[in-house]
Protein backbone atom coordinates (compact mmCIF):
# COMPACT_ATOMS: atom_id res chain seq x y z
CA UNK A 1 0.00 0.00 0.00
CA UNK A 2 1.36 3.21 -0.97
CA UNK A 3 1.74 6.16 1.37
CA UNK A 4 -1.20 8.22 -0.47
CA UNK A 5 -3.15 5.34 -0.13
CA UNK A 6 -2.79 5.88 3.57
CA UNK A 7 -3.46 9.19 3.75
CA UNK A 8 -7.04 8.64 2.01
CA UNK A 9 -7.89 5.23 4.01
CA UNK A 10 -7.26 7.86 7.23
CA UNK A 11 -9.13 10.60 6.09
CA UNK A 12 -12.12 8.08 5.04
CA UNK A 13 -12.38 6.92 8.74
CA UNK A 14 -11.09 10.46 9.88
CA UNK A 15 -13.10 13.19 8.62
CA UNK A 16 -11.15 16.65 8.12
CA UNK A 17 -14.22 18.49 9.67
CA UNK A 18 -14.11 16.20 12.76
CA UNK A 19 -10.53 16.76 13.03
CA UNK A 20 -10.95 20.67 12.58
CA UNK A 21 -13.48 20.42 15.19
CA UNK A 22 -11.55 18.28 17.51
CA UNK A 23 -8.77 20.86 17.37
CA UNK A 24 -10.84 23.75 18.25
CA UNK A 25 -10.28 25.31 14.88
CA UNK A 26 -13.93 25.42 13.76
CA UNK A 27 -17.17 25.05 15.77
CA UNK A 28 -19.56 21.94 15.70
CA UNK A 29 -22.29 24.29 14.33
CA UNK A 30 -19.65 25.44 11.38
CA UNK A 31 -19.80 22.05 10.43
CA UNK A 32 -23.59 21.60 10.35
CA UNK A 33 -23.83 24.83 8.26
CA UNK A 34 -21.05 23.81 5.50
CA UNK A 35 -22.94 20.71 5.00
CA UNK A 36 -25.58 22.05 4.77
CA UNK A 37 -24.21 24.03 1.53
CA UNK A 38 -22.41 20.82 0.37
CA UNK A 39 -26.03 19.31 0.05
CA UNK A 40 -27.50 22.01 -1.63
CA UNK A 41 -24.74 22.78 -3.80
CA UNK A 42 -22.16 20.57 -3.87
CA UNK A 43 -18.74 20.92 -3.66
CA UNK A 44 -15.66 19.93 -1.01
CA UNK A 45 -15.88 20.75 2.63
CA UNK A 46 -12.88 23.23 2.95
CA UNK A 47 -13.50 24.98 -0.24
CA UNK A 48 -17.03 25.57 1.61
CA UNK A 49 -15.37 26.78 5.04
CA UNK A 50 -12.81 28.48 3.52
CA UNK A 51 -15.83 30.06 1.47
CA UNK A 52 -17.87 30.84 4.27
CA UNK A 53 -14.69 32.54 5.94
CA UNK A 54 -13.98 30.04 9.16
CA UNK A 55 -10.86 28.77 8.03
CA UNK A 56 -7.76 30.02 5.50
CA UNK A 57 -6.55 27.62 3.05
CA UNK A 58 -2.87 28.00 4.25
CA UNK A 59 -4.66 26.99 7.82
CA UNK A 60 -6.74 24.60 6.64
CA UNK A 61 -3.08 23.31 4.07
CA UNK A 62 -1.19 23.49 7.38
CA UNK A 63 -3.69 21.12 9.45
CA UNK A 64 -3.85 18.92 6.85
CA UNK A 65 0.00 18.85 6.43
CA UNK A 66 0.40 18.03 9.66
CA UNK A 67 -2.26 15.56 10.84
CA UNK A 68 -1.48 13.16 7.69
CA UNK A 69 2.08 14.17 7.45
CA UNK A 70 1.37 15.31 4.06
CA UNK A 71 4.49 17.40 2.67
CA UNK A 72 3.45 20.86 1.62
CA UNK A 73 5.41 21.75 -2.07
CA UNK A 74 5.61 25.60 -2.31
CA UNK A 75 4.93 25.78 -6.34
CA UNK A 76 6.38 28.84 -6.44
CA UNK A 77 10.14 27.39 -6.41
CA UNK A 78 9.47 23.89 -7.41
CA UNK A 79 11.30 22.32 -10.07
CA UNK A 80 8.10 21.32 -12.72
CA UNK A 81 9.16 17.92 -14.48
CA UNK A 82 7.79 18.90 -18.67
CA UNK A 83 7.51 14.44 -18.57
CA UNK A 84 5.07 14.64 -15.36
CA UNK A 85 2.85 17.22 -17.28
CA UNK A 86 3.28 15.03 -20.21
CA UNK A 87 1.69 12.50 -18.49
CA UNK A 88 -1.88 13.87 -17.10
CA UNK A 89 -4.30 16.13 -19.51
CA UNK A 90 -5.08 19.69 -19.51
CA UNK A 91 -9.00 18.62 -18.60
CA UNK A 92 -7.67 16.77 -15.60
CA UNK A 93 -5.62 19.05 -14.11
CA UNK A 94 -7.84 21.77 -14.17
CA UNK A 95 -10.89 19.39 -12.71
CA UNK A 96 -9.50 17.87 -9.92
CA UNK A 97 -7.46 21.08 -9.01
CA UNK A 98 -3.60 19.09 -9.08
CA UNK A 99 -0.22 19.74 -10.70
CA UNK A 100 1.87 16.85 -11.65
CA UNK A 101 5.69 17.65 -10.43
CA UNK A 102 7.74 14.81 -11.04
CA UNK A 103 7.76 11.14 -12.74
CA UNK A 104 10.08 7.77 -12.14
CA UNK A 105 9.52 4.99 -13.63
CA UNK A 106 6.80 3.60 -10.93
CA UNK A 107 5.53 6.71 -9.62
CA UNK A 108 3.91 10.24 -10.32
CA UNK A 109 4.60 12.80 -7.71
CA UNK A 110 1.31 15.56 -7.65
CA UNK A 111 0.33 18.58 -5.91
CA UNK A 112 -3.07 18.63 -5.16
CA UNK A 113 -5.67 20.74 -3.50
CA UNK A 114 -7.53 18.35 -1.72
CA UNK A 115 -5.93 15.50 -0.97
CA UNK A 116 -8.81 13.40 -0.15
CA UNK A 117 -10.17 13.49 -3.51
CA UNK A 118 -10.18 9.39 -3.76
CA UNK A 119 -12.03 10.16 -7.67
CA UNK A 120 -8.77 11.97 -8.86
CA UNK A 121 -6.36 9.51 -7.49
CA UNK A 122 -7.84 6.90 -9.31
CA UNK A 123 -8.34 8.75 -12.25
CA UNK A 124 -4.75 9.31 -11.84
CA UNK A 125 -3.77 5.61 -11.67
CA UNK A 126 -5.69 4.89 -14.62
CA UNK A 127 -4.15 7.74 -16.98
CA UNK A 128 -0.62 7.15 -15.73
CA UNK A 129 -0.43 3.83 -15.03
CA UNK A 130 1.66 4.32 -11.65
CA UNK A 131 1.52 4.83 -8.42
CA UNK A 132 0.77 8.55 -7.24
CA UNK A 133 2.60 10.46 -4.49
CA UNK A 134 0.51 13.49 -3.07
CA UNK A 135 2.05 16.57 -1.59
CA UNK A 136 0.34 19.38 -0.52
CA UNK A 137 -0.61 23.32 -2.65
CA UNK A 138 -2.51 26.34 -2.24
CA UNK A 139 -5.09 25.80 -4.96
CA UNK A 140 -4.31 29.30 -5.97
CA UNK A 141 -0.81 27.81 -6.67
CA UNK A 142 -1.98 25.43 -8.59
CA UNK A 143 -4.29 27.54 -10.97
CA UNK A 144 -1.49 29.59 -11.39
CA UNK A 145 1.24 26.81 -12.50
CA UNK A 146 -1.19 24.96 -14.79
CA UNK A 147 -2.47 28.29 -16.64
CA UNK A 148 1.79 28.86 -16.98
CA UNK A 149 2.75 25.23 -17.52
CA UNK A 150 0.00 24.05 -19.33
CA UNK A 151 0.50 26.59 -22.11
CA UNK A 152 -0.77 25.97 -25.96
CA UNK A 153 2.51 26.89 -27.60
CA UNK A 154 3.17 23.82 -28.73
CA UNK A 155 -0.64 23.15 -30.14
CA UNK A 156 -0.50 25.92 -31.60
CA UNK A 157 2.78 25.10 -33.46
CA UNK A 158 1.06 21.56 -34.24
CA UNK A 159 -1.81 23.86 -35.65
CA UNK A 160 0.12 25.69 -37.93
CA UNK A 161 1.82 22.45 -39.24
CA UNK A 162 -1.37 21.49 -40.07
CA UNK A 163 -2.14 24.70 -42.23
CA UNK A 164 0.75 24.79 -44.07
CA UNK A 165 0.20 20.98 -45.17
CA UNK A 166 -3.49 21.85 -46.51
CA UNK A 167 -4.19 23.47 -49.48
CA UNK A 168 -4.69 27.19 -49.15
CA UNK A 169 -8.17 28.27 -47.86
CA UNK A 170 -11.11 29.24 -49.84
CA UNK A 171 -12.90 32.72 -48.88
CA UNK A 172 -16.16 31.03 -48.94
CA UNK A 173 -14.81 28.58 -46.72
CA UNK A 174 -13.31 31.08 -44.32
CA UNK A 175 -17.26 32.64 -44.30
CA UNK A 176 -18.34 29.38 -43.36
CA UNK A 177 -15.41 28.76 -40.96
CA UNK A 178 -16.32 27.05 -37.73
CA UNK A 179 -14.98 26.38 -34.14
CA UNK A 180 -13.33 22.80 -35.30
CA UNK A 181 -11.10 23.93 -38.26
CA UNK A 182 -7.62 24.32 -38.03
CA UNK A 183 -7.67 28.23 -38.51
CA UNK A 184 -10.31 28.94 -36.12
CA UNK A 185 -8.90 26.69 -33.83
CA UNK A 186 -5.27 28.48 -33.70
CA UNK A 187 -6.78 31.98 -33.76
CA UNK A 188 -8.54 30.62 -30.57
CA UNK A 189 -5.77 29.43 -28.82
CA UNK A 190 -3.50 32.39 -29.70
CA UNK A 191 -6.15 34.41 -27.85
CA UNK A 192 -6.55 31.80 -25.00
CA UNK A 193 -2.86 32.02 -24.63
CA UNK A 194 -2.90 35.83 -24.58
CA UNK A 195 -5.63 35.57 -22.05
CA UNK A 196 -3.96 33.40 -19.63
CA UNK A 197 -0.58 35.40 -19.97
CA UNK A 198 -2.32 38.48 -18.67
CA UNK A 199 -2.41 40.34 -22.33
CA UNK A 200 -3.89 43.51 -22.75
CA UNK A 201 -2.74 43.11 -26.91
CA UNK A 202 -1.73 40.83 -29.39
CA UNK A 203 0.12 41.76 -31.98
CA UNK A 204 0.50 39.91 -35.65
CA UNK A 205 2.98 41.56 -37.48
CA UNK A 206 4.57 40.15 -40.47
CA UNK A 207 8.02 40.46 -41.66
CA UNK A 208 9.85 39.83 -44.49
CA UNK A 209 10.39 35.90 -43.75
CA UNK A 210 7.76 35.00 -41.34
CA UNK A 211 4.93 35.80 -39.11
CA UNK A 212 5.58 37.66 -35.56
CA UNK A 213 3.08 37.48 -32.67
CA UNK A 214 3.65 39.29 -29.63
CA UNK A 215 2.05 39.90 -26.10
CA UNK A 216 1.81 43.23 -24.35
CA UNK A 217 1.97 42.13 -20.66
CA UNK A 218 2.26 44.98 -17.86
CA UNK A 219 2.87 47.30 -21.15
CA UNK A 220 5.96 45.66 -22.33
CA UNK A 221 6.13 43.68 -25.35
CA UNK A 222 7.34 39.97 -25.77
CA UNK A 223 8.21 37.66 -28.50
CA UNK A 224 5.43 34.79 -28.50
CA UNK A 225 5.09 32.61 -31.72
CA UNK A 226 6.88 32.92 -34.97
CA UNK A 227 5.03 31.67 -37.50
CA UNK A 228 5.46 30.88 -41.56
CA UNK A 229 4.05 33.56 -43.70
CA UNK A 230 2.25 31.03 -46.01
CA UNK A 231 -0.62 30.72 -43.09
CA UNK A 232 -0.94 34.23 -42.59
CA UNK A 233 -3.30 35.35 -45.55
CA UNK A 234 -6.10 32.95 -44.10
CA UNK A 235 -5.80 34.04 -40.71
CA UNK A 236 -6.00 37.72 -41.82
CA UNK A 237 -9.01 36.90 -43.69
CA UNK A 238 -10.72 34.74 -40.97
CA UNK A 239 -9.79 37.67 -38.29
CA UNK A 240 -11.22 40.45 -40.55
CA UNK A 241 -14.45 38.01 -41.02
CA UNK A 242 -14.68 37.47 -37.44
CA UNK A 243 -14.20 41.64 -36.94
CA UNK A 244 -16.74 42.53 -39.50
CA UNK A 245 -14.27 43.92 -41.83
CA UNK A 246 -14.03 44.42 -45.34
CA UNK A 247 -12.08 41.50 -46.47
CA UNK A 248 -10.86 42.86 -49.93
CA UNK A 249 -9.70 46.21 -48.51
CA UNK A 250 -5.87 45.92 -48.37
CA UNK A 251 -4.53 49.86 -48.22
CA UNK A 252 -6.66 51.45 -45.69
CA UNK A 253 -6.81 50.77 -42.23
CA UNK A 254 -9.90 49.26 -40.34
CA UNK A 255 -11.42 48.76 -37.37
CA UNK A 256 -13.61 46.46 -35.78
CA UNK A 257 -14.67 43.58 -32.71
CA UNK A 258 -15.39 40.05 -32.03
CA UNK A 259 -16.16 38.87 -28.89
CA UNK A 260 -14.72 35.16 -27.87
CA UNK A 261 -15.66 32.88 -24.65
CA UNK A 262 -12.18 32.38 -23.13
CA UNK A 263 -12.15 30.01 -19.57
CA UNK A 264 -15.67 30.28 -19.34
CA UNK A 265 -15.63 34.55 -19.46
CA UNK A 266 -16.72 36.60 -22.41
CA UNK A 267 -12.92 38.64 -23.69
CA UNK A 268 -14.19 41.56 -25.86
CA UNK A 269 -11.52 41.99 -28.69
CA UNK A 270 -11.22 45.22 -30.57
CA UNK A 271 -8.92 44.56 -34.36
CA UNK A 272 -6.85 47.65 -36.15
CA UNK A 273 -5.27 46.86 -39.08
CA UNK A 274 -2.59 48.80 -40.65
CA UNK A 275 -0.62 48.14 -43.84
CA UNK A 276 2.79 48.28 -43.44
CA UNK A 277 5.79 47.71 -46.26
CA UNK A 278 5.83 44.08 -45.69
CA UNK A 279 1.80 43.89 -45.63
CA UNK A 280 -0.94 44.12 -43.27
CA UNK A 281 -0.51 43.93 -39.61
CA UNK A 282 -3.29 43.17 -37.19
CA UNK A 283 -3.50 44.23 -33.43
CA UNK A 284 -6.43 42.45 -31.44
CA UNK A 285 -6.99 44.55 -27.75
CA UNK A 286 -8.16 42.16 -25.36
CA UNK A 287 -10.96 43.53 -22.90
CA UNK A 288 -11.62 41.72 -20.21
CA UNK A 289 -14.06 42.91 -17.62
CA UNK A 290 -13.02 40.47 -14.93
CA UNK A 291 -9.89 42.06 -14.90
CA UNK A 292 -9.78 45.39 -16.04
CA UNK A 293 -13.22 47.44 -14.31
CA UNK A 294 -11.64 48.63 -11.06
CA UNK A 295 -13.06 50.56 -8.17
CA UNK A 296 -11.29 53.55 -6.90
CA UNK A 297 -9.65 51.22 -3.68
CA UNK A 298 -7.96 49.07 -6.60
CA UNK A 299 -6.03 51.72 -8.79
CA UNK A 300 -3.46 52.19 -6.12
CA UNK A 301 -4.22 55.76 -4.76
CA UNK A 302 -2.55 56.88 -1.69
CA UNK A 303 -5.36 57.10 1.53
CA UNK A 304 -4.92 61.08 0.79
CA UNK A 305 -5.37 61.27 -2.77
CA UNK A 306 -8.27 58.67 -3.21
CA UNK A 307 -10.05 60.51 -0.62
CA UNK A 308 -9.92 63.85 -2.28
CA UNK A 309 -11.12 62.15 -5.68
CA UNK A 310 -13.88 61.12 -3.80
CA UNK A 311 -14.71 64.85 -2.28
CA UNK A 312 -14.73 65.35 -6.31
CA UNK A 313 -17.20 63.10 -7.39
CA UNK A 314 -19.37 64.44 -4.61
CA UNK A 315 -19.87 67.56 -6.61
CA UNK A 316 -22.71 68.73 -8.04
CA UNK A 317 -21.11 70.89 -10.62
CA UNK A 318 -17.55 71.71 -12.44
CA UNK A 319 -14.93 69.38 -13.91
CA UNK A 320 -12.34 66.73 -13.57
CA UNK A 321 -9.56 65.86 -15.90
CA UNK A 322 -7.16 62.45 -15.62
CA UNK A 323 -4.02 63.22 -17.76
CA UNK A 324 -1.23 61.23 -19.06
CA UNK A 325 0.10 59.88 -21.90
CA UNK A 326 -1.40 56.78 -24.30
CA UNK A 327 -1.48 53.68 -22.09
CA UNK A 328 -1.22 54.91 -18.81
CA UNK A 329 -4.74 54.02 -17.53
CA UNK A 330 -6.67 56.49 -17.88
CA UNK A 331 -9.82 55.20 -18.85
CA UNK A 332 -9.82 52.61 -16.40
CA UNK A 333 -9.27 55.54 -13.72
CA UNK A 334 -12.48 57.12 -15.40
CA UNK A 335 -14.76 53.87 -15.33
CA UNK A 336 -13.03 53.53 -11.45
CA UNK A 337 -15.08 56.92 -11.22
CA UNK A 338 -18.04 56.03 -12.48
CA UNK A 339 -18.38 52.98 -10.34
CA UNK A 340 -17.94 54.99 -7.28
CA UNK A 341 -21.08 57.06 -8.22
CA UNK A 342 -24.36 56.20 -6.96
CA UNK A 343 -25.84 55.25 -10.50
CA UNK A 344 -29.52 55.22 -9.38
CA UNK A 345 -29.79 58.59 -7.91
CA UNK A 346 -27.82 60.14 -10.99
CA UNK A 347 -28.64 60.29 -14.86
CA UNK A 348 -24.61 59.11 -15.79
CA UNK A 349 -23.97 59.54 -19.71
CA UNK A 350 -20.78 59.21 -21.64
CA UNK A 351 -19.22 59.47 -24.82
CA UNK A 352 -16.62 57.23 -25.25
CA UNK A 353 -14.35 56.35 -28.41
CA UNK A 354 -14.94 53.51 -28.48
CA UNK A 355 -16.76 52.22 -26.21
CA UNK A 356 -14.39 49.85 -23.96
CA UNK A 357 -16.71 48.53 -21.44
CA UNK A 358 -20.72 47.96 -21.27
CA UNK A 359 -21.95 49.27 -18.03
CA UNK A 360 -25.17 48.75 -16.52
CA UNK A 361 -27.83 51.43 -15.67
CA UNK A 362 -25.35 54.15 -17.42
CA UNK A 363 -26.49 55.14 -21.02
CA UNK A 364 -23.10 54.87 -23.05
CA UNK A 365 -22.99 56.82 -26.40
CA UNK A 366 -20.16 55.55 -29.36
CA UNK A 367 -18.82 58.49 -31.32
CA UNK A 368 -19.56 57.70 -34.48
CA UNK A 369 -17.84 60.53 -37.11
CA UNK A 370 -19.90 58.96 -40.39
CA UNK A 371 -23.07 59.63 -38.76
CA UNK A 372 -22.04 63.19 -37.68
CA UNK A 373 -21.46 62.10 -33.89
CA UNK A 374 -18.30 63.78 -32.74
CA UNK A 375 -17.39 64.43 -29.08
CA UNK A 376 -18.64 67.89 -29.07
CA UNK A 377 -21.60 67.27 -31.16
CA UNK A 378 -22.34 64.29 -29.10
CA UNK A 379 -22.21 66.31 -25.90
CA UNK A 380 -24.48 68.81 -26.70
CA UNK A 381 -26.93 65.97 -27.57
CA UNK A 382 -26.18 64.82 -24.14
CA UNK A 383 -26.99 68.14 -22.49
CA UNK A 384 -30.23 67.97 -23.45
CA UNK A 385 -31.30 64.88 -21.74
CA UNK A 386 -30.96 65.87 -18.43
CA UNK A 387 -27.91 64.34 -16.76
CA UNK A 388 -25.77 65.07 -13.60
CA UNK A 389 -22.84 63.26 -14.59
CA UNK A 390 -21.32 63.46 -18.20
CA UNK A 391 -17.86 61.16 -18.97
CA UNK A 392 -16.08 62.30 -21.97
CA UNK A 393 -13.61 59.94 -23.26
CA UNK A 394 -10.96 62.63 -24.44
CA UNK A 395 -10.83 66.15 -24.97
CA UNK A 396 -8.81 66.29 -28.23
CA UNK A 397 -10.00 69.56 -29.55
CA UNK A 398 -11.09 73.02 -28.91
CA UNK A 399 -14.59 72.21 -29.75
CA UNK A 400 -14.77 69.56 -26.99
CA UNK A 401 -12.78 71.60 -24.80
CA UNK A 402 -15.24 74.38 -25.01
CA UNK A 403 -18.35 72.39 -25.05
CA UNK A 404 -17.31 70.82 -21.87
CA UNK A 405 -16.03 73.76 -20.43
CA UNK A 406 -19.63 75.12 -20.83
CA UNK A 407 -21.38 71.77 -19.31
CA UNK A 408 -19.67 71.77 -16.24
CA UNK A 409 -20.50 75.77 -16.16
CA UNK A 410 -24.47 74.67 -16.46
CA UNK A 411 -24.64 72.24 -13.20
CA UNK A 412 -23.07 69.60 -14.35
CA UNK A 413 -19.93 67.27 -12.64
CA UNK A 414 -17.86 66.63 -16.07
CA UNK A 415 -15.29 64.20 -16.22
CA UNK A 416 -12.84 63.56 -19.07
CA UNK A 417 -9.25 62.39 -20.03
CA UNK A 418 -6.38 64.36 -22.11
CA UNK A 419 -3.38 63.97 -23.21
CA UNK A 420 -0.89 65.88 -21.03
CA UNK A 421 2.26 64.48 -18.91
CA UNK A 422 1.12 66.22 -15.71
CA UNK A 423 -1.24 67.96 -14.06
CA UNK A 424 0.26 71.62 -14.93
CA UNK A 425 0.55 70.93 -18.45
CA UNK A 426 -3.16 70.23 -18.31
CA UNK A 427 -3.99 73.77 -17.74
CA UNK A 428 -1.66 74.73 -20.38
CA UNK A 429 -3.10 72.01 -22.55
CA UNK A 430 -6.33 73.97 -22.38
CA UNK A 431 -4.67 77.26 -23.11
CA UNK A 432 -3.37 76.01 -26.12
CA UNK A 433 -6.94 74.69 -27.29
CA UNK A 434 -8.28 78.32 -26.41
CA UNK A 435 -9.90 77.98 -23.65
CA UNK A 436 -9.71 81.54 -21.67
CA UNK A 437 -8.08 81.98 -17.95
CA UNK A 438 -10.91 82.64 -16.12
CA UNK A 439 -13.22 79.48 -17.55
CA UNK A 440 -10.53 77.12 -17.03
CA UNK A 441 -10.34 78.69 -13.12
CA UNK A 442 -13.71 78.69 -12.26
CA UNK A 443 -14.95 75.60 -13.47
CA UNK A 444 -11.61 72.93 -12.74
CA UNK A 445 -11.76 71.27 -9.84
CA UNK A 446 -8.88 68.78 -9.64
CA UNK A 447 -6.31 67.39 -12.09
CA UNK A 448 -5.09 63.59 -12.01
CA UNK A 449 -2.20 62.96 -13.84
CA UNK A 450 -1.52 59.19 -14.24
CA UNK A 451 0.99 56.78 -15.36
CA UNK A 452 1.25 52.59 -14.56
CA UNK A 453 3.93 50.51 -13.22
CA UNK A 454 4.95 47.23 -12.80
CA UNK A 455 4.64 45.20 -9.09
CA UNK A 456 7.52 43.46 -8.06
CA UNK A 457 6.01 39.74 -8.41
CA UNK A 458 5.35 38.44 -5.08
CA UNK A 459 6.24 35.28 -5.78
CA UNK A 460 10.26 35.68 -6.50
CA UNK A 461 10.33 39.39 -4.19
CA UNK A 462 14.04 39.61 -2.72
CA UNK A 463 15.98 42.47 -1.09
CA UNK A 464 18.42 43.95 -3.31
CA UNK A 465 21.64 45.49 -3.39
CA UNK A 466 20.42 49.10 -5.14
CA UNK A 467 23.47 51.02 -7.06
CA UNK A 468 24.76 54.73 -6.31
CA UNK A 469 22.09 56.30 -8.61
CA UNK A 470 18.84 54.77 -7.62
CA UNK A 471 19.69 55.24 -3.94
CA UNK A 472 20.54 59.22 -5.00
CA UNK A 473 17.21 59.73 -6.66
CA UNK A 474 15.15 58.35 -3.94
CA UNK A 475 16.98 60.23 -1.25
CA UNK A 476 16.90 63.21 -3.31
CA UNK A 477 12.82 62.84 -4.17
CA UNK A 478 11.98 61.94 -0.56
CA UNK A 479 14.39 63.65 1.57
CA UNK A 480 15.34 60.67 3.60
CA UNK A 481 17.79 57.70 4.15
CA UNK A 482 17.34 54.88 1.60
CA UNK A 483 15.09 52.34 2.91
CA UNK A 484 15.45 48.44 2.04
CA UNK A 485 15.03 47.73 -1.31
CA UNK A 486 13.37 45.17 -3.36
CA UNK A 487 13.44 43.53 -6.57
CA UNK A 488 12.14 40.56 -8.35
CA UNK A 489 14.57 37.91 -8.63
CA UNK A 490 12.72 36.32 -11.81
CA UNK A 491 10.08 32.93 -11.81
CA UNK A 492 8.17 30.94 -13.68
CA UNK A 493 4.98 32.99 -12.72
CA UNK A 494 6.57 36.51 -13.74
CA UNK A 495 8.20 35.08 -17.35
CA UNK A 496 11.27 35.48 -15.65
CA UNK A 497 10.92 39.52 -15.46
CA UNK A 498 11.07 40.16 -11.58
CA UNK A 499 7.50 41.74 -12.30
CA UNK A 500 3.33 40.40 -12.22
CA UNK A 501 0.60 43.36 -12.66
CA UNK A 502 0.54 47.08 -12.65
CA UNK A 503 -0.20 49.78 -10.40
CA UNK A 504 -0.73 53.36 -10.74
CA UNK A 505 1.28 56.05 -9.83
CA UNK A 506 -0.44 59.04 -9.46
CA UNK A 507 -0.34 63.19 -8.91
CA UNK A 508 -3.55 65.12 -7.82
CA UNK A 509 -3.68 68.78 -8.00
CA UNK A 510 -6.92 70.30 -6.35
CA UNK A 511 -7.42 73.81 -7.92
CA UNK A 512 -7.69 76.34 -4.91
CA UNK A 513 -7.29 79.96 -4.62
CA UNK A 514 -3.67 80.59 -5.44
CA UNK A 515 -3.60 77.87 -8.08
CA UNK A 516 -6.85 79.79 -9.78
CA UNK A 517 -5.07 83.32 -9.36
CA UNK A 518 -1.95 82.34 -10.81
CA UNK A 519 -3.79 80.89 -14.28
CA UNK A 520 -5.51 84.32 -14.19
CA UNK A 521 -2.05 85.81 -13.92
CA UNK A 522 -0.47 84.03 -16.58
CA UNK A 523 1.62 82.15 -14.98
CA UNK A 524 4.40 79.92 -16.07
CA UNK A 525 4.92 75.98 -15.83
CA UNK A 526 7.31 76.42 -13.08
CA UNK A 527 5.18 79.58 -11.10
CA UNK A 528 2.28 77.41 -10.87
CA UNK A 529 4.58 74.00 -10.05
CA UNK A 530 5.68 75.81 -6.72
CA UNK A 531 2.64 77.19 -6.01
CA UNK A 532 0.78 73.46 -6.08
CA UNK A 533 4.06 71.46 -4.61
CA UNK A 534 3.78 74.38 -1.75
CA UNK A 535 -0.18 73.56 -1.09
CA UNK A 536 0.59 69.86 -0.70
CA UNK A 537 1.19 68.60 -4.39
CA UNK A 538 2.47 64.75 -4.03
CA UNK A 539 4.02 64.81 -7.43
CA UNK A 540 3.81 61.86 -9.56
CA UNK A 541 7.58 60.93 -8.78
CA UNK A 542 7.04 61.47 -5.01
CA UNK A 543 4.21 58.73 -5.16
CA UNK A 544 6.62 56.71 -7.50
CA UNK A 545 9.28 56.12 -4.21
CA UNK A 546 6.36 55.82 -2.46
CA UNK A 547 5.35 52.99 -3.99
CA UNK A 548 9.25 52.08 -3.92
CA UNK A 549 9.39 52.69 -0.11
CA UNK A 550 6.56 50.24 0.59
CA UNK A 551 8.17 47.44 -1.38
CA UNK A 552 5.33 47.63 -4.48
CA UNK A 553 8.17 48.83 -7.30
CA UNK A 554 11.29 49.36 -8.35
CA UNK A 555 13.29 52.81 -8.84
CA UNK A 556 14.02 51.76 -12.20
CA UNK A 557 10.41 50.86 -13.21
CA UNK A 558 9.27 54.07 -11.76
CA UNK A 559 12.12 56.12 -13.60
CA UNK A 560 11.38 53.60 -16.89
CA UNK A 561 7.72 54.69 -16.71
CA UNK A 562 7.95 59.03 -15.76
CA UNK A 563 10.77 59.77 -17.96
CA UNK A 564 11.71 56.98 -20.32
CA UNK A 565 15.37 56.12 -18.33
CA UNK A 566 16.72 52.77 -18.31
CA UNK A 567 19.40 51.84 -15.62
Amino acid sequence: MTHSDTIHRTLTTRRIGNYLVEQNIISQEDIASALKLQKENGGKLGEILVQMGKISWEDLSFVLQNKFDIKFVDLREAVIEPEAIVLVPEAIARKHTLMPIEVTSRTISVAMAYPDDIRALSELRAITQKRVTVRLALPKEIKRAIDLYYDIGGEITRRVGLLTSTPEAKVEDLIRDSDETPISQTIQMIIQQGARSRASDIHFEPQFNRLRVRFRVDGTLIDMFSIPLSVYPPLLTRLKIMSDMDIAEQRLPQDGQFTLKVDNREIDIRVATLNTSNGERITLRLLDKLTSLYSLKDLGLMPETEASVEDILKSRAGMMIVAGPTGSGKTTTLYACINHLDKNENNIITIEDPIEYTFHNINQTQVNVKAGITYASGLRAMLRSDPDVVLIGEIRDQETAKTAIQAALTGHLLLASIHANDTVSTLFRLLELDIDEYLISSTLIGVLSQRMVRRICTYCKTETEPNSEEVAIFEETMQEKAPVLYHGSGCQFCSHTGYFNRTGVFELMMMNEDIRDAVRRHSNYDEIKDIAIKKGLNTLLRDGMLKVKSGETTVAEVMRCLYSVAF
